[in-house]
């Protein structure tokens, strides 16, 4: 049976996250820092369930239910945009590689997200919604564009990609003309929770996994796919902007 960092099934969960970041940091050399997490989710009181059912019952049966409350960032700003998912301490500059420091961060906070600090010696990414993605992927699978891992969340894909400068990113975006609203850039300085990591985003997990060579994944350059990313963005409703 194959297995893959972040797809690792045990008895005791508490394995899966502290394994999955040594993989990375150890067999792959992808610098790794724990996410800020998400606080646990807390019982409601017999009271809560009690108006919760009465709403239920006496709400307009027309409406659309509502959706699940996002579990709240362990980080302490109120109005955290990426709940869970950004390092807060230790920062993203101290991502490492070393094992012993990952054993450690892993056993002081083993829930903790794991986060990859993209660029420089380390891949690079583009994320998009994830609708959008999956057309992109058809597309590149037509053309015969060879991809590398694929990280998914519930509402973004990222397409794992050598590491890249922004200056090239840039070139290549202005052939297009566009400016991708909805496409996301995660180069130097920057970073991306990999699986099996649980965000205020939902559960992170592999939509194309890495072969398990027990080395780094093989990476495409982000000239391979950009285009059709930007030409799958620009047929998205709202999903860019032109640039005269």
């Amino acid at each position: 049976m194959r297995e893959y960092p972040g797809k690792r099934r045990r008895r005791n969960g508490q394995r899966a996250l502290p394994d999955a970041a040594l993989t990375f940091a150890s067999q792959w050399q992808w610098p790794v820092v724990p996410g800020a997490g998400l606080e646990p989710q807390r019982r409601s009181s017999r009271r809560d369930r009690t108006h919760d059912l009465t709403q239920d019952l006496t709400q307009d049966r027309t409406r659309e239910p509502a959706r699940p409350r996002e579990r709240e960032c362990a980080c302490p700003y109120p109005e955290c945009a990426a709940p869970g998912a950004h390092p807060y301490d230790p920062g993203v500059l101290a991502a490492t590689t070393d094992p012993r420091m990952v054993r450690w961060w892993w056993e002081q906070q083993p829930d903790a997200p794991v986060l990859l600090a993209t660029g420089g010696f380390a891949p690079s990414a583009v994320s998009l919604p994830a609708v959008t993605a999956a057309r992109a992927l058809t597309r590149l699978d037509r053309l015969g564009v060879r991809t590398g891992p694929v990280v998914a969340t519930p509402e973004r894909w990222a397409l794992l990609v050598a590491s890249y400068g922004y200056e090239e990113l840039g070139e290549l975006l202005g052939e297009h003309g566009w400016v991708p609203a909805s496409l996301g850039f995660h180069g130097e300085g920057g970073y991306l929770a990999l699986p099996p990591s649980e965000t205020g985003a939902g559960r992170v997990r592999w939509e194309r996994a890495p072969r398990p060579h027990g080395r780094a994944p093989w990476l495409p350059p982000v000239a391979s796919v950009v285009g059709v990313l930007v030409e799958a963005v620009a047929a998205a409703p709202g999903g860019g902007r032109f640039v005269g």
